[in-house]
């Protein structure tokens, strides 16, 4: 990233600059991400810009969050306080991650370097944080078998499918030209709230209960079986965009 001069606008003009220039909600995006994650990464933002933070520092300033989080997981004793403490460091992770993209734009604009970065960060935190669930399961968890271990890898394997096929279904739209999953509009805010066991913000509120571990291990079981079932419909509908960018358009058949 190349440095520039320290702003001099407030930090309320840095605010209001961002939300107008803010873009709209990628269509089906789940609830928390757009009302509360996408806000509060806003004015994390304003203050990183005005502080000369780079998107790249933002990043690394989430990964700093997210993973003592993870950490936390799987080497503390489930206890309610370190449930809360969890959720904390998760979701403050998140809102600076939604913050360095801003800052990007604050800045005029990101960079190959910077946007390999934060997949990469975010694809290291999908994998681990299951698996942290994976091994605090079977240190600390009184389940009744041993067959419940097996909810955590499916989620790993549920939650990092999804991501690469997103990032894959707008990477095969871009080389052809057509728009990507990340298209705003289209969708409503009952189905933001309809798709919500899907959010990662939604995800890291539960870790709240982690003090009670087997009211949080019922409601992470279903949060995958909720996960695993939109995968299996959104994959049917993935596959058929793919179809259709195989098929020829009006203007290539002249």
């Amino acid at each position: 990233m190349t440095t520039t001069e320290r702003p001099v606008e407030g930090y309320r003009a840095t605010v209001a600059r961002l939300a107008s220039a803010q873009k709209g909600a990628a269509r089906g995006a789940p609830a928390y991400s757009i009302y509360v994650n996408r806000r509060v990464g806003r004015l994390i933002a304003a203050g990183a810009y005005l502080a000369g933070m780079t998107p790249n520092a933002v990043t690394a300033v989430s990964a700093a969050f997210t993973f003592s989080g993870i950490a936390i997981i799987a080497t503390v004793p489930p206890a309610w306080w370190s449930g809360v403490l969890v959720w904390l460091l998760l979701a403050i992770g998140y809102a600076f991650d939604s913050a360095d993209g801003q800052v990007a734009r604050l800045r005029g604009g990101g960079s190959a370097a910077g946007e390999w970065l934060d997949h990469v960060v975010d694809a290291l935190k999908i994998s681990s944080l299951h698996l942290a669930v994976l091994i605090a399961a079977f240190r600390f968890f009184d389940l009744s078998s041993e067959a419940w271990l097996l909810v955590p890898i499916g989620f790993s394997i549920v939650a990092n499918v999804t991501f690469f096929a997103m990032i894959l279904n707008d990477q095969l739209k871009y080389v052809r030209g057509r728009k990507g999953t990340a298209e705003t509009g289209g969708g409503s805010r009952l189905r933001s709230f309809l798709v919500i066991p899907t959010d990662y913000g939604f995800l890291c509120l539960v870790f709240a209960l982690l003090g009670a571990h087997l009211v949080f291990f019922g409601v992470y079981t279903l949060l995958f079986a909720a996960n695993a079932g939109f995968l299996l419909l959104a994959a049917v509908k993935w596959f058929r965009d793919m179809v259709a960018l195989d098929a020829p358009q009006i203007g290539d058949a002249r």
